[in-house]
């Protein structure tokens, strides 16, 4: 619960306070901020073999002697933090820098400058770590 509240009112969805003072409205913000948290923590979990992320629960798992120990991170988690690349060679990122790198695909309305000529519309081409990326959302552009 704490790593939420973290999430939501730190870099990571970037929650300011907003000041309420209808009933509804806070109900309405406290949602929204909950809903947004949920998608980015849905994100994260199929995001994570690409990401700086435990990709491998079960085995970090294992690691832990007992409750009370700090999470330890699986043998696979470790190499791909210490070589800074995934399992399939490329490199890995953090939640902010993946998201920089998806902000950049555009779609944009082309409108010839000749009348007889319709408008259309023109998206950029994903580069193989976005594709890999809308591959594990399971989203397609």
């Amino acid at each position: 619960m704490e790593q939420a509240f973290r999430c939501l009112k730190t870099a990571d969805l970037k929650n300011r306070p907003i000041f309420h003072h209808l009933e509804p409205r806070v109900r309405a913000h406290v949602f929204i901020c909950l809903l947004a948290y949920y998608v980015e923590w849905h994100m994260r979990q199929r995001l994570a073999p690409m990401l700086f992320e435990e990709d491998d629960p079960e085995a970090a798992q294992q690691l832990r002697v007992s409750i009370v120990d700090p999470a330890k991170r699986s043998k696979s988690a470790r190499k791909k933090a210490g070589s800074k690349q995934t399992p399939q060679g490329e490199p890995a990122h953090s939640f902010q820098s993946l998201l920089s790198d998806l902000a950049t695909i555009v779609r944009s309305t082309v409108q010839p400058t000749q009348l007889s000529l319709a408008s259309f519309e023109k998206v950029t081409q994903p580069t193989p770590i976005q594709q890999r990326a809308f591959e594990l959302l399971e989203v397609s552009l």
